[in-house]
């Protein structure tokens, strides 16, 4: 895993989103991409090795989303700033929604914020990352494609002194009909241990964007979770994105045909 904080363009925009245009029904969204803190945060009061580790982001997870969106030609939403300041996969009224402490660490930029700081950091991250969500669903829905979100996250092998046997988790409410495809073509690989709403589960309260986007529209929906020592580096994460975007593929193809453009006949 790359040792330096993750390069963004000097704007620092709140969010991102690559190849907006893209034609698959696929919408991938990584919440957790950036470990960026910008000027005037002093860092949370953070020195560079915290900013670096996962309490910042989510290691390795939107190299493995941009893989896969340029292997199906699917739309990507990436947050552009660490969920130390705001976690972007979280309701409003979470408790971690911005965290005074992560894991064991103390964050102290976000002890004690009062309503008004706590909206500031609301604006600059948490809703214009969800507007453009919004937005790109309406625009693709106008084109007539559909979205079907699945969220990207990587985790730590070993959380609070505990470990996590899982190469991947598959996080999914009722509604599985990405999720159950997705496990089984999993577990066909012998050697990947796959966890089932693990290591988190919707009732963590992890699973905010496709409650928020997803679920409303009946969107087939999913949250995927790799063991970020899995995708350290970059031929790892390209092997990860190669192995799951066949199995997308597959599913595609049992959910409903391809989509056709606005005025397209068949």
């Amino acid at each position: 895993m790359a040792d330096e904080r993750e390069k963004r363009p000097a704007s620092h925009e709140p969010v991102f989103v690559v190849n907006e245009t893209g034609s698959s029904p696929w919408l991938f969204v990584c919440e957790h991409a950036s470990n960026h803190v910008p000027d005037g945060f002093d860092g949370l009061g953070l020195g560079e090795d915290a900013l670096r580790a996962h309490i910042a982001w989510d290691p390795g997870a939107v190299e493995v989303a941009r893989h896969l969106s340029a292997a199906l030609d699917a739309p990507l939403v990436e947050s552009c700033l660490s969920r130390l300041l705001i976690d972007c996969n979280r309701p409003l009224d979470a408790p971690d929604l911005i965290p005074e402490i992560s894991e064991m660490t103390v964050i102290p930029g976000n002890h004690e914020l009062n309503s008004l700081e706590r909206t500031a950091r609301i604006d600059l991250s948490h809703r214009p990352f969800h507007a453009r969500i919004e937005q790109l669903i309406a625009a693709r829905a106008a084109r007539g494609f559909p979205s079907w979100m699945v969220t990207i996250h990587s985790f730590t092998p070993v959380y609070r002194a505990i470990s996590r046997p899982w190469h991947v988790g598959i996080i999914h409410d009722a509604d599985d009909r990405v999720a159950a495809p997705l496990i089984a073509a999993l577990k066909q690989d012998q050697t990947l241990n796959v966890g089932v709403n693990e290591p988190y589960a919707p009732s963590d309260r992890v699973y905010y964007t496709l409650e928020r986007h997803a679920r409303p529209r009946n969107a087939p929906c999913a949250m995927i979770e790799i063991r970020n020592n899995e995708i350290a580096d970059a031929k790892a994460q390209r092997a990860w994105a190669e192995r799951l975007a066949p199995i997308f593929s597959r599913i595609g193809e049992t959910l409903c045909p391809a989509p056709q453009l606005n005025g397209t006949k068949n």
